[in-house]
């Protein structure tokens, strides 16, 4: 099974580092040409950009923007269409983590979360569906999280938005198969990224200890199922929610 998405334009956010990286990478494999969205990572961005290029001939760009502010969603839409033209692949990667026990957890830090994580998913899926729309074909990947579905202990910001998210995946699955665009979430579990590896190592060993496969997943494993789920094989896939925890959630 070879996935060709030659000819698709793909928009990632969050995409300089970590899973974001990697899924980049994995859809400039399969033929996509790419916007790297980055609020803070400029190098990065373009470092990722020019060995997009570079390898695999596709056209790519990096794009800075903050996604929970929809101006500058709105002005990254213009960019990305004048630069590559409509992008029917999005993925909704960008987030953020502000962990504190709820008593010790002020507004603040409870906005910002849910806005980085929630509110950016309606912001790009608002912005970008329209050309989905017009194209008659999109695909709209979702990145949650495990915390969304079982909770975790001083991350009730982080779970309500990563719930949130499922809630209205599925709900614009049914507004948009009409229009032949599908809609999934992706739920990781424990994966080797940058903000894991902030873990002390007991919190890590005791992780791994209770996944029964027995190891931390790795960003391309979440990239391999998100291309899956941007190509045509996907297609009678929408409304669903995909946990890769290496079993940590069943």
């Amino acid at each position: 099974m070879r996935i060709n998405l030659e000819g698709k334009n793909s928009l990632i956010t969050g995409a300089s580092r970590g899973i974001g990286k990697a899924i980049a990478i994995k859809l400039a494999q399969a033929g996509s040409n790419v916007v790297i969205n980055y609020k803070s990572s400029e190098k990065e961005a373009l470092e990722l950009c020019q060995e997009l290029r570079t390898k695999y001939n596709i056209k790519a760009i990096a794009v800075k923007a903050d996604v929970s502010n929809i101006d500058e969603v709105k002005q990254m839409k213009e960019v990305s269409n004048k630069e590559l033209g409509p992008i029917t692949i999005l993925v909704n990667n960008a987030g953020i983590t502000n962990d504190k026990l709820l008593r010790n957890m002020d507004i603040e830090i409870w906005d910002n979360v849910i806005r980085s994580n929630l509110y950016s998913v309606y912001n790009t899926c608002y912005v970008f569906v329209e050309d989905m729309i017009n194209s008659r074909w999109g695909r709209i990947i979702n990145i949650s999280s495990i915390v969304g579905l079982m909770g975790s202990t001083g991350q009730s910001n982080y779970a309500a938005a990563k719930s949130g998210i499922i809630g209205f995946t599925k709900s614009i699955a049914r507004e948009f198969a009409k229009r032949n665009i599908t809609a999934n979430v992706i739920c990781p579990g424990y994966i080797e990224t940058d903000m894991t590896a902030k873990l002390a190592p007991k919190i890590k060993e005791a992780i791994i200890n209770s996944i029964p496969l027995g190891r931390p997943g790795q960003p391309e494993e979440v990239a391999n199922l998100v291309t899956f789920l941007a190509s045509d094989f996907s297609s009678y896939i929408t409304g669903e929610v995909i946990n890769i925890s290496g079993g940590l959630y069943m």
